[in-house]
């Protein structure tokens, strides 16, 4: 029932990809219009065009899709990390989730009221004659309440999987707009290859190779963890004994998960819009652009693994607990250790989200991929769609555990099982 359920769902987002807001005329869209030449020159836009499933180039009532939640997440995230009312509100459990998640929606509204109008804009100096009833501000206003709805409905939908489908409703969005993009981009690369003089069907199976290469590397990096054991003293209580058990702190090598790449992207078209520095910055294959994406992506790593993980507050944990590190004292000691071994292990899981991020121009430069294909070597996509996948399945292995099924897949290491 759960899988069935999330599955309408996606097929009425999918629906709504492809309705054109009202007063477009929807046959000034699609291929050759000049919309569709600025996704595609455009790094940013392409990139947002990929996330919301071809609902952007569509002009259609989804085009905003999730991503103004997501920018409403990350705001109130890092205002936890810096406001300490909001830390307090993180700590009060889940009457202080819902306290947040409502300010989340609010604060999406927010976004929504620049980027709703921006859209519309954007739309309006690429294809004026698209529009039925012209750029007026009634219709600037119309849109953008439309462009609201649909973001919310979005959300609403999100919500709707999270609670009654297989969960991670707002995460499996972003899968599907980003996976349905795939056959079109698989047929255009497949087409590309066969019919150029300098392609072939050979070349097109080493990238489908080196695509499932660059999947496999992906997995094992985003699953792999550094243990640290930890052990609770006995404690007597009455005729019982307590603790006296070894257990393990799990930090992963790539703890930040797709947030540096998500940072370091949105800086590093800062350049591209000053007039002198858009040559080398606006190039995805650029070098320019792949060094300063690299260095980023390692600094925002640094940054956003020191923020989320505390190792201050770990070691106070496990000393409230009654639990130590052996062979380390508590205290200053059990931090510098922790914090110790973060660094190492950060650096190279900063590494590796620096070559995913510069994958798909390496992919384009070197193999000549298609730029739609080419996003599916790296960046953002492809940490989204692993990482969701991945969740996903411990998500239904957790179901069919408890339902007493002896699992999804009988072979292959699932978490959770």
């Amino acid at each position: 029932k759960r899988l069935i359920y999330t599955c309408l769902l996606i097929l009425v987002y999918r629906l709504g990809c492809f309705v054109v807001i009202p007063g477009i005329d929807p046959n000034a869209l699609g291929a050759g219009s000049a919309l569709a030449d600025q996704m595609n020159s455009n790094t940013l836009l392409g990139l947002l065009d990929v996330f919301s499933g071809g609902a952007f180039a569509n002009a259609a009532i989804l085009a905003l899709g999730v991503m103004p939640y997501i920018t409403a997440s990350i705001i109130i995230q890092l205002l936890g990390m810096m406001v300490p009312a909001v830390q307090k509100l993180q700590k009060e459990g889940e009457s202080g989730r819902r306290k947040l998640n409502q300010w989340t929606r609010l604060l999406t509204i927010g976004v929504l009221c620049i980027q709703a109008p921006a859209y519309v804009a954007n739309l309006y100096r690429q294809m004026p004659d698209a529009f039925v009833y012209g750029g007026t501000i009634y219709f600037y206003a119309y849109a953008t309440v439309i462009l609201i709805a649909g973001t919310l409905f979005t959300m609403w939908l999100g919500e709707r999987i999270t609670d009654k489908g297989i969960g991670n409703g707002v995460s499996m969005i972003i899968m599907i707009g980003i996976v349905a993009r795939l056959p079109q981009a698989l047929l255009a690369e497949f087409t590309a290859c066969v019919s150029t003089s300098t392609g072939s069907l050979i070349m097109f199976v080493v990238e489908i190779a080196l695509l499932f290469m660059v999947f496999l590397v992906s997995i094992a990096v985003l699953q792999a963890v550094r243990k640290i054991p930890v052990q609770y003293a006995k404690r007597i209580i009455g005729n019982k004994q307590y603790g006296g058990v070894r257990q393990y702190i799990p930090l992963k090598l790539n703890a930040a998960n797709v947030m540096p790449i998500i940072f370091a992207q949105a800086l590093v078209m800062i350049p591209a819009f000053i007039p002198g520095l858009r040559g080398a910055f606006a190039d995805i294959q650029g070098f320019w652009y792949n060094a300063l994406l690299a260095v980023l992506v390692i600094a925002f790593t640094y940054f956003y693994t020191a923020i989320i993980i505390n190792p201050q507050m770990m070691a106070d944990d496990m000393k409230r607990n009654g639990g130590f590190i052996p062979g380390v004292k508590p205290g200053k000691q059990t931090v510098s250790y922790i914090d110790t071994i973060m660094t190492r292990i950060t650096l190279p899981g900063s590494i590796f989200l620096a070559l995913v991020a510069i994958m798909p121009g390496l992919a384009m430069k070197f193999l000549g991929v298609q730029q739609q294909f080419a996003y599916f070597y790296g960046g953002t996509s492809l940490l989204i769609m692993v990482g969701v996948v991945l969740d996903t399945l411990k998500q239904i292995e957790s179901y069919l555990l408890m339902r007493h099924y002896d699992g999804l897949m009988k072979t292959g290491r699932i978490q959770g099982r």
